[in-house]
């Protein structure tokens, strides 16, 4: 089910249907903004046992409340939880969802820019299931403290990371994800202030087989990165490196030349 646009759907409607929608696998919700944190709390305490995908998308009506949360059902059934862009799902609200649902495997949290370390820590512990794809573009208020727990409770089912535009992030969380990921294979980390020690680390990590990383804006990683962009390049099948000022035109040549079966973008 999806719902684009509906601006009359309020909270009360969404929990009586979600009531009544026994059999609902996934829920789609976008710029429905009379629904509020309430009514997502009723929809995902009411779908049941079934529900595995939720999408809010630009749901400007949402606000953290005080919930207590064990007084809740939990579902249990949830696999996939995308919110992208609702500037008022912050640090409370995420805390809350991920104690309601515990066997979440995908989180997609792009344009969360208010969610923090602390808000996003409760969700990771709270994920019984191990987490496989996880987007955080844009969530420009994470740390490398969080990356770490990320890689330490999840390093061994992680597949997928995304931290593009997360500029707070440095090479320490390069250090974790070598250190603690053992299935990741693809990485961006666009925008982030890595550098070329980062790529390094990345390189020397022996249990990683990375297919797909991006480097894009980063412009700190230079010229001198090729020999361990060679290196990864025994398994990466893509390389982004657009908008990397301090990487010439030649390296991207001598990269092309050397990583025949990889796509570079430059």
């Amino acid at each position: 089910m999806c719902l684009r646009k509906c601006c009359f759907v309020s909270d009360s409607g969404l929990i009586a249907f979600g009531k009544a929608a026994g059999s609902l696998e996934s829920l789609q919700l976008e710029e429905c903004n009379r629904v509020t944190q309430s009514g997502i709390i009723g929809a995902l305490s009411n779908i049941k046992p079934k529900l595995k995908s939720l999408t809010l998308v630009k749901c400007m009506g949402i606000k953290d409340i005080d919930v207590e949360v064990s007084m809740l059902s939990p579902c249990k059934s949830l696999r996939s939880l995308t919110i992208q862009n609702c500037p008022g799902f912050s640090s409370a609200s995420l805390a809350m969802v991920g104690k309601l649902c515990p066997q979440i495997q995908h989180v997609d949290l792009t344009g969360l820019y208010g969610i923090t370390d602390a808000g996003l820590l409760p969700l990771l512990e709270n994920c019984e299931a191990g987490l496989v794809k996880v987007n955080l573009t844009g969530c420009w208020n994470l740390t490398d403290s969080i990356v770490s727990a990320l890689a330490k409770l999840h390093g061994g089912t992680l597949e997928l990371l995304n931290l593009d535009g997360c500029w707070k992030i440095t090479d320490a969380s390069l250090v974790a994800i070598a250190d603690n990921c053992l299935l990741l294979n693809d990485l961006d980390v666009s925008k982030c202030a890595i550098t070329d020690a980062g790529v390094s680390i990345l390189s020397h990590a022996t249990q990683l087989s990375l297919q797909i990383l991006s480097l894009s804006g980063c412009s700190d990683v230079s010229n001198k990165s090729v020999p361990f962009l060679k290196k990864l390049g025994q398994t990466l099948l893509g390389l982004n490196l657009q908008h990397c000022s301090s990487i010439g035109s030649s390296t991207i040549d001598l990269l092309v030349e050397n990583l025949w079966r990889c796509d570079i973008l430059s």
